[in-house]
């Protein structure tokens, strides 16, 4: 990554991120950001001087939860990552493994909870648009969506808000870029109730040969940005959002605009788009600008 990698955070016996993250009594700029007051004084001593205000704002997103998997990572390293026919692997915008000669399956899973709790339909839109992106950024056509959805009691009014509007996101989004929903899991558990676990998965195909790396490593590459309208939307949904404590408390509408506002329409043109330059062979790497936007994007391209 473009920044230094964050503090990891090993969790003790019966201690859960919330409480890990637990803020002080001070107020402050990093706080509001959803930096601890530990990491601020790291980033302290790796500046030699204290941050500004856009320096903060790039390490929060960085080293957010969600970009960094900071407190989960030591666990993510147990899984499996190599073997027969496994194409790209960690690292990459999703995995790739050969089912013949000359084709090859993309697939990644992502969670958009915290922003389906607070904008149940946009929240759980863009994750299905995110997914989307790191698909067709490895080269690959999306074919395919699947879900697995988790709430709190249906009795809840609540949840049943929270299930209309994540159902209707999902399936909404995916028919309005041409991607099919084929399969999926819904549960109900008290334990969901201050935050649904809404798991969004895709699929793609692709050639092999056609397979695009998020690096485009070495000197003299043009960086070209290439997609919808900037807004103010979305802003702080990396660290703002993802990676405070949550509770129903925290659903309101203050918290709205860290959702994205997705548009499926100009990702559909995107899917297009990047396809064809894939094909005639016009990009060196190809990287989508997720909840960090162009400071993580910039970064990992750079690798």
């Amino acid at each position: 990554m473009g920044l230094a990698e964050p503090p990891v955070h090993e969790l003790g016996p019966g201690q859960d991120v919330a409480a890990a993250a637990e803020p002080s009594s001070r107020s402050e700029l990093h706080r509001v950001l959803g930096l601890t007051d530990h990491e601020l004084d790291d980033i302290r001593t790796r500046l030699g001087r204290d941050p500004n205000a856009l320096e903060l704002a790039m390490f929060s997103v960085m080293w957010s939860e969600h970009c960094s998997y900071k407190s989960s990572r030591s666990l993510l390293r147990t899984l499996p990552t190599t073997g027969e026919g496994v194409v790209a692997g960690p690292g990459e915008n999703a995995g790739v493994v050969r089912i013949d000669d000359d084709l090859a399956v993309a697939f990644k899973l992502e969670s958009h909870n915290h922003p389906s709790a607070v904008e149940p339909y946009q929240g759980a839109a863009t994750g299905v648009g995110g997914i989307l992106r790191d698909i067709f950024t490895m080269g690959a056509r999306p074919i395919a969506i699947l879900d697995a959805l988790k709430f709190g009691d249906p009795a809840d009014v609540r949840t049943r808000h929270l299930v209309r509007g994540v159902v209707r996101g999902v399936g909404s989004y995916g028919n309005c870029v041409g991607v099919p929903t084929v399969g999926g899991e819904l549960v109900f558990h008290p334990s969901y109730a201050a935050n649904p676990l809404v798991n969004v998965m895709a699929v793609g195909l692709l050639d092999e040969r056609d397979l695009t790396r998020a690096a485009a490593p070495g000197p003299g590459n043009l960086a070209v940005l290439f997609g919808s309208t900037t807004g103010r939307d979305g802003i702080g949904g990396a660290s703002v959002l993802a990676s405070a404590a949550f509770g129903i408390a925290d659903a309101d509408g203050a918290k709205r605009p860290t959702v994205q506002v997705g548009d499926p329409f100009a990702e559909k043109l995107l899917i297009e788009a990047s396809l064809e330059l894939i094909r005639e062979r016009l990009v060196e790497g190809l990287q989508d600008l997720g909840a960090a936007g162009i400071t993580c994007a910039t970064a990992e391209t750079a690798d």
